[in-house]
């Protein structure tokens, strides 16, 4: 066996019935194959911590353990801390909250045996039409981005944790969702270095260990409208050659339709690496796509020295990530501050400080239901105001007893699959009905605050950013300091 399957990182999800469990077979068929490690969605802080201390014994060779982790290790994982979106933090103009919050993450994730950061992303949040970027980018001004995407990188990646910066050459400006279809960037050449390449020339330049293309085409870098995770001359001559990049080359994921396009995974496996790319993010047909590069090699459809370069270059990287232990593990002080962060970009967009009375009642607005993967629990509000004092009850429309404060929960923010950025229809109209009912209503807004644009009925409006716990509890600490 070659070491071709030292390129894959397949996915463990945990599953909330059965934890790891579920993902047993396809875990030993891996770790059997040699993989080059995984990418972990969800899970126990002390379930992870087992999983990849086993998976370290186990593995042939030191391996990557990678997570989303745009927003804090909670993002991924339960009981470690949710940190709000970058373009919250950066909202704040506090350059020493971000490299904070990337030592935070880094702290977290290491202890747990996860040495890869899947983040920050560094695209441009210029067209808010966008549906896959908005607040998980620090702003839409390129230097700006540059300067918080290496002051995030730095600081993560001095804790032993690597950082990717996402999505080269830019994911900024497209119409469409990568994961539903393959976006294509008309942009001309000029604009794409003046701009969206400028995040990355300041992160190459601050050290990131790694970079993931997007499965996005950009005719004017090349003209054969390859996606940037396919295309030589975006990956072998930009980012290598003229931007002078020598470390990892990670793809997105590979079950997006940006990169099938109607391939096979093992196909579009090929051609990423091939045009470049040094590791296969989350295949999900790992064996299937293994054995398919084992026979491209054995055709000279793979240039041998190609993947040896690159099984080189994880294996660097696996060997530079810190070893997890409790060394410099998170602090209570790190903790609090965490979540002081949350409370800090919590903020009204529209109208006045309000008057918050008790009992409250809470009626929850959903624009996230749907998709192959569940929304976060909106539970974490309502129990963080009863916890706080507050009575709270969930309705399922305004009721007319007077006393009453009627606080919307709007949720409706940025999601993989989901193919938009704002509200649908329904949302728009069920808002609506609601202010329409009780005009005093407070709306949190679990999303982006431009999104209050698409609610003019209402008259208070306060922002959350995000919608994960950790969010939902700091705008119910945001209602229980309200009088």
């Amino acid at each position: 066996m070659s070491d071709v399957a030292q390129l894959l990182l397949p996915a463990i999800r945990w599953d909330p019935e059965s934890g790891y469990d579920a993902a047993r077979e396809d875990i030993e068929r891996a770790l059997e194959l040699g993989v080059g490690g995984f990418i972990l969605y969800g899970g126990e802080q002390d379930a992870v911590r087992a999983l990849t201390k086993e998976l370290r014994q186990r593995a042939r060779h030191p391996i990557l353990i990678a997570a989303d982790l745009e927003r804090g290790a909670g993002q991924q994982f339960a009981g470690a801390t949710g940190l709000p979106p970058l373009a919250a933090i950066a909202s704040l103009g506090d350059l020493d909250a971000v490299r904070r919050a990337a030592r935070l993450t880094a702290r977290e994730s290491r202890t747990m045996g996860v040495n890869w950061a899947l983040a920050p992303v560094v695209d441009l949040d210029v067209l808010p039409e966008n549906p896959i970027i908005g607040s998980r980018s620090f702003g839409a001004d390129a230097r700006r981005v540059a300067s918080l995407a290496a002051a995030w990188i730095e600081a993560c990646q001095a804790e032993g944790v690597l950082a990717c910066a996402k999505h080269f050459p830019g994911h900024g400006r497209t119409l469409t969702d990568s994961h539903l279809t393959l976006p294509v960037v008309e942009a001309s050449k000029a604009e794409l270095f003046d701009a969206d390449l400028v995040p990355f020339q300041a992160a190459i330049r601050a050290g990131v260990a790694s970079i993931m293309t997007a499965h996005v085409a950009y005719p004017a870098l090349d003209p054969t409208g390859a996606s940037a995770t396919m295309s030589r001359e975006m990956l072998r001559w930009l980012l290598r050659q003229q931007l002078k990049y020598d470390r990892l080359i990670v793809s997105d994921a590979l079950d997006m339709e940006g990169v099938l396009a109607g391939r096979d995974e093992g196909a579009a496996a090929i051609a990423a690496i091939n045009a470049g790319c040094d590791v296969i993010l989350a295949p999900s047909a790992v064996a299937a796509v293994a054995e398919t590069l084992e026979q491209a090699l054995h055709r000279h459809e793979l240039d041998a020295d190609r993947v040896e370069r690159s099984a080189r270059r994880r294996l660097k990287w696996a060997g530079w990530a810190s070893p997890p232990n409790e060394y410099r593990k998170p602090s209570a002080a790190d903790l609090a501050w965490g979540a002081q962060l949350a409370d800090r970009v919590v903020h009204i967009v529209r109208g006045t400080p309000p008057k918050v009375t008790t009992p409250l009642d809470v009626l929850i607005i959903d624009d996230d239901v749907g998709g192959p993967h569940p929304a976060p629990s909106r539970e974490p509000f309502l129990d963080a105001l009863r916890a706080g004092g507050r009575a709270a009850r969930r309705v399922d429309a305004p009721r007319t007893e007077a006393g009453r404060t009627l606080i919307v929960a709007l949720f409706g923010e940025i999601r993989a699959w989901k193919g938009r950025a704002g509200y649908s229809e329904a949302t728009r109209e069920a808002v609506e009905r609601a202010c329409a009912a009780a005009p005093n209503a407070i709306v949190l807004l679990f999303g982006h605050p431009r999104l209050a644009s698409e609610i003019p009925s209402a008259q208070t409006v306060v922002s959350a950013w995000g919608g994960e716990p950790a969010m939902q509890q700091a705008a119910a600490r945001w209602l229980l300091r309200a009088r």
